[in-house]
């Protein structure tokens, strides 16, 4: 591990005053990313600046038909708020299948998708629930917010400080997880809204994705049988050790057929 000047930030414009002074500084949430980088050598930031403890950047609340989870709610909290279970119980579904107990203790929901980590469970909740991602700059719509591998819509200097979820009509998470970290080798978040439907699939590609023809076929049938034949083409999905990218194919229709029985139980 390099050295660093470390920084506890003990409210938001104080955080983002550092964050632009310190032009090599890096944000630490739950630091379950960063840490282990840091630890391998892997990254050398100037200056760390720690957001835990900010109140403010922290909570669960419903209003209207709109569900909003603070930047720095750990996944433990999410996986377990009674406000979020009647909710969005698939996003509490989901939060549950996060890494290990630890993980889910430490990790947050802001530091997961400004990570951006190609096979994070968040990132399909944020596009399959249509998510807006609120910073101390702006608002970002959830199709804007995800970019490429570890590459989001954030600017330098921003801050995530909360996720506002509209509440779908029904919505289903599955993910076929690989046996040691937990993470989605390939993952899909459905979610109806009306005749809407949203279809997101994470851990396959080098970002999360759309799957526009699962969401036509869903918004005429509702049900796992509408998706049973509609495949994702290979040809921009990631191999590796774990699974080729013809798998992570198979295993999008497989998940999003789960995903709808899911969201209908």
């Amino acid at each position: 591990m390099y050295n660093f000047d470390y920084h506890k930030a003990k409210s938001l414009a104080e955080a983002a005053k550092l964050l632009k002074e310190k032009s090599e500084g890096k944000l630490l949430a739950g630091g379950m990313t960063l840490i282990p980088t840091l630890k391998q050598r892997l990254a050398s930031p100037s200056d760390l600046i720690d957001l835990n403890a900010i109140p403010d950047l922290r909570g669960i609340s419903v209003s209207g038909n709109t569900l909003t989870v603070k930047a720095m709610t750990i996944h433990e909290d999410v996986e377990t708020s009674s406000e979020v279970k009647k909710a969005i119980p698939a996003l509490a579904e989901l939060a549950g299948g996060i890494g290990d107990r630890s993980v889910r203790h430490r990790g947050t929901i802001g530091g997961s998708i400004a990570n951006a980590d190609p096979a994070a469970d968040y990132p399909a909740a944020i596009v399959g629930l249509n998510a807006t991602v609120e910073t101390n700059e702006r608002k970002i719509a959830a199709d804007a917010f995800f970019k490429s591998l570890f590459e989001t819509a954030l600017n330098p200097g921003e801050i995530i400080t909360a996720v506002h979820f509209p509440i779908p009509e029904k919505a289903g998470y599955m993910k076929f997880a690989h046996p040691a970290s937990g993470f989605a080798i390939t993952g899909v978040m459905v979610a109806k809204f009306g005749g809407i439907v949203r279809v997101a699939v994470t851990g396959a590609g080098p970002s999360v994705f759309r799957v526009p023809e699962m969401e036509a076929a869903l918004a005429k049938n509702f049900s796992p049988d509408a998706v049973a034949n509609i495949k994702v083409d290979p040809g921009e999905l990631m191999s590796d050790i774990h699974a080729s990218a013809e798998y992570r194919a198979h295993l999008a229709t497989v998940m999003a057929k789960r995903a709808v029985a899911a969201a209908l139980s």
